[in-house]
């Protein structure tokens, strides 16, 4: 991996966001144990900042520790994802309806220039090209103007980041779905654009509905039998 600082990240900033993807990505499967000594080594920093990065995962739900201070990769399962779904189910469509009733002319600008950065998702995708959904909608977000409903998506979206990429390995959107995104991402920012909180708020519901969280579930039920 042979991963270094850069930037004006903290070491434990670097250990957290290396760490991080290595699990969203698959890099490091659910359930396997953290190799602290290796791992930190691997990363070119101490085991100090790799702990640290440890427990804000733990807090995140991405790393489980034991008694005796064990860290492994949380699992994955079907119940999670569900669950996960019907609270954004719920919480996302809040937000992009106050979003509509409050955002300022500079946090529209910057859910336009998100917008600007999304593209299709397919098997191959990379993890920014999933970032620049997150900060899309991380823009609607912070619209609406109220920070605890803000740090609430933000701590489910941590945890369905995994199972953004199930659903997106099982197989990539197709033309149709690929499009009707799109045109769910333009008529959020129209229905934000003009203030209409009803129509944010159906159209996100829409989205979320059809998000690959939805496939996860299909992909973690399926394999879960087999």
């Amino acid at each position: 991996m042979a991963l270094q600082v850069h930037g004006s990240l903290t070491k434990t900033g670097f250990a957290y966001l290396s760490l991080r993807e290595l699990i969203i990505t698959g890099e490091l499967t659910p359930g396997t144990a953290i190799q602290q000594g290796d791992l930190a080594k691997k990363m070119g920093v101490s085991t100090t900042p790799l702990r640290e990065a440890i427990r804000r995962l733990s807090a995140e739900g991405l790393i489980s520790l034991s008694a005796h201070k064990d860290a492994r990769v949380t699992q994955v399962t079907a119940d999670e994802a569900r669950h996960l779904l019907e609270v954004r189910d719920q919480l996302d469509p809040l937000a992009a309806g106050l979003a509509a009733a409050r955002r300022t002319e500079d946090e529209l600008t910057r859910i336009i220039q998100a917008s600007s950065q999304l593209q299709p998702l397919s098997e191959g995708v990379d993890l920014p090209a999933l970032m620049a959904h997150r900060e899309f909608h991380r823009a609607i977000y912070v619209a609406s103007h109220n920070p605890i409903l803000v740090d609430l998506l933000e701590r489910l979206w941590d945890k369905a980041d995994r199972y953004r990429l199930i659903g997106l390995q099982s197989r990539g959107d197709s033309a149709a779905e690929s499009s009707r995104v799109a045109a769910e991402h333009r008529e959020l920012v129209d229905a934000i654009t003009v203030g209409d909180s009803k129509r944010a708020e159906a159209t996100m519901r829409r989205h979320i509905q059809g998000s690959l969280g939805g496939r996860a579930i299909e992909v973690l039920e399926a394999t879960s039998h087999t």
